[in-house]
């Protein structure tokens, strides 16, 4: 009896010896931390995770990366990895509104987006930039919406990605100006913005950072901006309101999150780290110059925002019908 216990705690004290250690905020981050971003480079999810990285690598340590993990279906795939990964800090999620507008979309989704994460910050938001084709006559959205009315099949919207802030922003425009049109989604920002500037869709709402500098560079013409007010990146553009659409107010949202039971000092001490970042004068400089405003909400009050976004977006998206193909 003796024999086996000794043996019992042997085996028990071998086990533990090569069990990985608890993240700890002690020694987190101790290695490489991937920041999954579910979408590809180059877009406004992807830009918004490698400002935030470059930035923990120079205040925490060399310890941050970002994958991109893009397989389509509005990041499901990306967001599932981390749903799956170890509660330890190693593996987070940077997505934007459409991570938790997924579940009104679809019939299937492999995780509970709010059971199945730890949400961590909002990190910033911006407006869209409602752009036309060039060959439009129109020089501003009212002008657009009288064009529209009269021959609404001569027009087709479009949208970055099936139920992204890109889609709800056009189908709520749609709503309030009392519009019937055609809206294609797209399965990215590129293929949209290409078409729009050949002119096979007339009408695109799409963050400043993939848009501003096509407007500028006269390929697309902007139209209006979606939040009550004008951007110091691009004071040139109107608000939609101020285009005749009252009280229109939309933003794009992105967040960090963690995978569920993230423990709670991992979880405080990323929240500080990223804080910290978003305080930065030359990041808020940054962000503003892509069109962002950071805002770095910690994890309870992005909770809350996170409710009622979801509210939100399950109204536009049952009142519009809309529906995953």
């Amino acid at each position: 009896m003796i024999g086996r216990s000794i043996l019992r705690w042997a085996l028990a004290g071998a086990l533990l010896a090569a069990a990985p250690p608890v993240a700890t905020a002690q020694t987190y981050p101790s290695r490489t931390v991937s920041i999954v971003v579910p979408f590809p480079p180059g877009g406004s999810v992807d830009g918004v995770a490698r400002i935030l990285v470059q930035r923990l690598n120079e205040t925490v340590g060399q310890h941050f990366i970002v994958e991109n993990r893009a397989s389509g279906a509005s990041g499901i795939v990306g967001a599932n990895a981390v749903a799956k990964a170890p509660p330890d800090g190693y593996t987070l999620l940077l997505s934007a509104s459409v991570h938790v507008i997924n579940p009104f979309l679809y019939k299937t989704v492999p995780y509970d987006v709010v059971k199945d994460f730890t949400p961590l910050m909002l990190i910033c938001d911006g407006p869209l930039i409602v752009s036309t084709t060039p060959g439009v006559t129109a020089s501003n959205l009212k002008d657009l919406f009288d064009l529209v009315r009269k021959d609404p099949q001569k027009f087709t919207f479009g949208a970055t990605a099936l139920g992204s802030a890109s889609h709800l922003a056009i189908e709520l425009l749609k709503r309030e100006a009392g519009l019937d049109t055609l809206v294609v989604t797209y399965k990215g920002t590129a293929p949209a913005l290409t078409d729009l500037m050949s002119g096979q869709i007339q009408l695109l709402a799409d963050p400043m950072l993939s848009s501003l500098p096509l407007a500028r560079g006269g390929k697309i013409k902007a139209l209006g901006l979606t939040s009550s007010k004008r951007a110091p990146a691009a004071p040139e553009i109107p608000t939609i309101a101020e285009s005749g659409v009252q009280g229109f107010d939309f933003v794009s949202w992105y967040g960090l999150w963690g995978p569920k039971k993230l423990p709670a000092d991992v979880s405080q001490a990323l929240q500080a780290d990223v804080g910290k970042v978003l305080a930065l004068p030359e990041v808020k400089e940054r962000f503003q110059q892509l069109g962002f405003e950071p805002i770095g909400m910690p994890s309870k009050g992005f909770a809350g925002y996170i409710r009622s976004e979801m509210a939100r977006a399950q109204k536009i998206i049952t009142e519009a019908n809309i529906k995953a193909e």
